[in-house]
């Protein structure tokens, strides 16, 4: 087995192209193998496989630095470069991260997470690599999708503007942004990475500075190239790439080894930057991927043989809850419009958008762009909600304060994946939103503890209520002793009474309280939990009642910032006794792991919990 022998970039660089080939099957196999049993992001590593490869037997990586963008398509990378022996643990516990990972490699120089950051990352390790007087290559490998995200624009048009000497490798995968147009695009492709091309645009530009005919010659030339190209592909890229100051390579064949490796010797030794447009098929070489992407993007374990799932989930998502109450309300008031950025299935607006297709808007990996859209809407007299996963919320942020909250508009932000997000690690988790929040005048902050909850405080939304952000993880689970009681802002509902403490729980971490809380019982200790599901506003009728009960705090949130530190500031404010701690995400950044094993590294499992409340209180009582 070739794989077996792959520790590094060098080691490629003696391989025939057969042996290439033959690597390439056993890299997808391995792929599909540990993805159907891990989880993890199939399609878009399948289809960069051939691209990957070629990458690292033209270039001297880890002299060399790539940035990959987002960074689930790195499997490849991964593989290669001495951890195909660590390759079973990827996303597990402990185990090699889905993302890149400085700590993990040398051969990892960025870490990526969220889109459209890479160009904006190599842009900066080009200037630094200059400023230093080395002379590496800086590499920004991007997704057609993320171009549809602002940042990427803005660092193509510094990166241009500047001339620095970068390569943007755009694997074009689903969005048509140029047409491959067979063997005459193959030819301007060949034409353009040629010598002979780049000195004869050379000696164009000398032309130009000839005295009193120099202009006129190269005016000449120009018209010629330009039409040239224009006869013989749609030039949509090159001249959008072109008029940002890039130098355009492609579009080329992403599966072919040959081709690539031509492309990348020749842009390798390009003075300035440039732009290599690369085709691929996402999920490449397994045909349910190849089928359905979109489902194969991130996916759960799997069967190889039929592409199903081996875990199908109990209840539906909070996200489909969500969508289905959302639905229910769009039918009765034709304000409604949902808002997603490019995660339709993941949100679960997928079903909002079978039957409401024209109040469906999907704006792709922008962000900013929604949540000021939004205002707009809102200000139009429609009544928007924008689903966003928690994480990626971050992005917003000034949108949210700037033009939703300041202008207190009805804007609905649905904040899913809150809390600790599993096996996609740090990148993902939803830890921050609370910090986000809670500081925003005018803001109200929910914190659903199921999916029943959810569906009250969507129908509540319905009313004028200036700004909201409801926050929810991704399962739907059913709490059985919150009743199905109508949603009241400023209000908690007390689910176990108790006369010697008090835990007071927000969303997800509900659950948990009643856990730790029959726990307690066998100490001889009644805690009483509250369900504090309105984060803001507090229910200051129940805090003030627990003046002298020793009240602990419970979140899925980082601890500076959060709901705890919310109550603490209040109660101090108001004179009344603080709780005696507020149990949260300390000051950290959460790995990648089963969501059960991460909660144990936080300190928020039921089993710490419970010691921990009984040594501040002094250990265990007699029942």
């Amino acid at each position: 087995m070739i794989l077996e022998k792959i520790h590094a970039s060098a080691d490629l660089k003696t391989l025939t192209l057969q042996e290439m080939r033959t690597l390439s099957e056993e890299i997808r196999q391995e792929l599909i193998h540990t993805v159907s049993r891990n989880g993890g992001h199939l399609a878009s590593n399948l289809g960069v496989v051939e691209l990957t490869l070629a990458l690292h037997r033209v270039f001297d990586f880890p002299r060399d630095q790539i940035v990959f963008d987002v960074g689930h398509q790195s499997y490849v990378h991964k593989l290669i470069t001495g951890r195909y022996g660590a390759f079973s643990t990827l996303r597990q516990h402990g185990g090699i991260s889905g993302f890149p990972k400085r700590a993990e490699s040398e051969y990892d120089c960025f870490e990526t997470g969220h889109a459209s950051t890479s160009i904006s990352a190599a842009l900066g390790m080009a200037r630094a690599r200059d400023y230093r007087g080395e002379d590496h290559q800086c590499i920004a490998f991007v997704g057609d999708g993320a171009l549809t995200g602002g940042l990427c624009y803005e660092a193509l048009n510094d990166a241009g503007n500047s001339g620095t000497r970068m390569i943007v490798i755009l694997n074009d995968n689903e969005m048509s942004i140029a047409p491959n147009v067979g063997a005459l695009s193959a030819s301007l492709t060949n034409l353009r990475i040629s010598s002979e091309w780049q000195n004869a645009k050379s000696a164009m530009h000398r032309f130009r500075r000839i005295p009193l005919v120099g202009k006129s010659v190269y005016r000449v030339a120009h018209a010629t190239k330009t039409l040239m190209k224009t006869a013989l592909v749609k030039a949509d890229s090159i001249g959008f790439f072109e008029t940002l100051g890039f130098e355009y390579f492609g579009p080329i064949d992403g599966h072919n080894l040959e081709g690539l490796e031509k492309t990348l010797r020749k842009a390798k030794n390009f003075e300035g930057p440039c732009v290599i447009h690369v085709k691929t098929k996402k999920g490449f070489g397994y045909d349910k991927a190849e089928e359905r992407p979109e489902i194969f993007h991130g996916t759960p374990p799997f069967y190889v043989e039929t592409g199903d799932r081996t875990e199908l989930p109990d209840c539906p998502s909070s996200g489909h809850v969500m969508a289905n109450t959302l639905m229910e309300m769009a039918e009765k008031d034709r304000r409604v419009v949902a808002i997603t950025a490019a995660m339709p299935m993941g949100t679960g607006l997928d079903h909002f958008a079978e039957k409401f297709p024209d109040r469906m808007l999907d704006v792709g990996i922008a962000e900013e762009h929604a949540a000021t859209m939004a205002a707009g809407l809102a200000v139009g007299g429609m009544r928007p909600y924008f689903a966003v996963y928690a994480t990626f919320f971050q992005r917003c942020y000034d949108q949210m304060i700037h033009d939703v909250a300041m202008q207190k508009l009805p804007v609905v932000f649905l904040l899913d994946r809150s809390g600790i997000g599993g096996e996609d690690g740090q990148t993902h988790h939803g830890l921050f939103d609370f910090a986000e929040t809670l500081p925003v005048p005018g803001m109200t902050v929910l914190a659903p503890c199921d999916a029943r909850e959810l569906r009250q405080m969507l129908k509540w939304t319905a009313g004028d209520h200036g700004p909201v952000a409801i926050r929810y993880a991704r399962a739907g689970n059913d709490v059985p002793e919150k009743a199905d009681t109508v949603f009241t802002p400023g209000k908690w509902d007390i689910l176990r009474p108790g006369k010697d403490l008090a835990l007071l729980a927000a969303g997800t971490m509900v659950r948990q309280a009643l856990l730790v809380a029959k726990a307690l019982q066998e100490d001889g200790l009644q805690a009483a939990v509250y369900n504090c599901s309105s984060i803001r506003p507090l229910d200051l009728r129940t805090l003030e009642t627990l003046a002298g009960t020793p009240v602990f705090t419970l979140e899925e949130h980082m601890r500076t910032g959060g709901f705890g530190a919310y109550v603490e500031q209040t109660c101090m404010e108001r004179g009344w006794t603080p709780p005696v701690e507020c149990f949260a995400v300390g000051d950290t950044f959460l790995q990648h792991g089963r969501h059960t094993l991460l909660m144990r590294d936080a300190g928020l499992d039921a089993v710490t919990l419970r010691d921990r409340i009984l040594r501040r209180l002094g250990g265990r009582r007699e029942a």
